[in-house]
């Protein structure tokens, strides 16, 4: 029996919005941390049909975004910090355990979800099967650093002369970055990204307009969370270090990771990888894709967690 939910649940004091979707309410949970660090990724739905046959999928809207600013308006001052953030997923893993009736979900984080999802794996790990990170940051300062260098190569070999002039107006040291010139970096190493140019205008704005499960009030308040919560956070997600929160886990640990990422680099979170202690740990590269690779290679990625992941969720 399929199940397809969107509903509020009041975490942490405040109605926050969650979507469940399935073919089979028996299917093991994927509970999905989205980035941005205010971008739901509810929003690939469309997507991520085939994952449904294999997981139920949820989406869970955080303070200050998508749905759930709708809902509530902006957070009240205070509210935007990622401790608490991590602590409203710690809620709404216990709520989705006993709504649908399963011990333990499989976590799913993209992006800056690594943020939240890798303290949430450690420190509740009886609540997860194992954890799933994709579009992995490591430190962020380190991360932005080199991008910077090599989104700066990459237009100079392309002879973009706009782009090295916007981007040497940014001081190179990410530490003494404003928001303003993060953007500047972001913008230019997604918009000349040579595996997935563009991305933003070729998949983003046209799933938001497209989106079955989205009004165009939705869309809007996508949008509006998406930079409100980026500024709102900024100081906070470039002082992220994972490894200042250790490298040990209790459950299963999986990296899968677009094998030419020019946002969250490949390389450091393999190095990041390397370092991990799980009982059991796996690394798979998604070939053809960079940034957003659950989403631009989505059947790769659906492999990969067929591969890996659903024998436990069975055991």
């Amino acid at each position: 029996m399929n199940i397809n939910e969107g509903r509020y649940v009041t975490v942490g004091g405040v109605e926050q919005w969650v979507q469940i979707k399935g073919q089979n309410r028996d299917n093991p949970v994927l509970l999905v941390v989205h980035g941005g660090p205010g971008s739901p990724y509810s929003l690939f739905t469309p997507v991520l049909r085939e994952w449904e046959q294999d997981f139920t999928v949820v989406h869970w809207d955080r303070r200050g975004c998508g749905k759930t600013l709708r809902r509530n308006g902006a957070p009240r001052p205070g509210e935007l910090t990622f401790e608490r953030a991590i602590d409203d997923g710690i809620e709404v893993s216990e709520f989705l355990r006993g709504h649908l009736a399963t011990d333990r979900l499989t976590l799913m984080a993209g992006s800056m979800g690594t943020i939240i999802g890798l303290p949430m794996a450690q420190r509740r790990p009886d609540l997860f099967n194992a954890y799933v990170g994709t579009d992995f940051y490591v430190s962020m300062l380190e991360n932005e650093r080199q991008g910077y260098q090599d989104t700066l190569q990459r237009l100079r070999a392309a002879g973009d002369k706009r782009g090295v002039a916007a981007l040497t107006k940014v001081d190179p040291d990410p530490a003494a970055w404003t928001v303003k010139d993060w953007l500047v970096r972001m913008q230019w190493a997604m918009a000349k990204d040579p595996t997935s140019p563009n991305v933003v205008m070729k998949l983003i704005m046209p799933l938001l307009l497209k989106n079955p499960d989205y009004s165009l009030i939705d869309a809007w308040n996508w949008l509006k969370g998406f930079g409100a919560v980026r500024d709102a956070m900024f100081e906070q997600f470039m002082r992220f270090d994972a490894d200042a929160l250790g490298t040990t886990f209790e459950i299963p640990f999986f990296l899968f990771q677009g094998a030419s990422d020019v946002v969250t680099l490949t390389g450091p979170a393999v190095e990041y990888f390397d370092r991990v202690q799980a009982p059991r740990k796996e690394l798979e590269l998604i070939d053809g894709a960079s940034h957003f690779c659950a989403f631009t290679n989505p059947a790769q990625f659906l492999a990969a967690l067929r591969k890996h992941v659903l024998p436990l969720t069975v055991a």
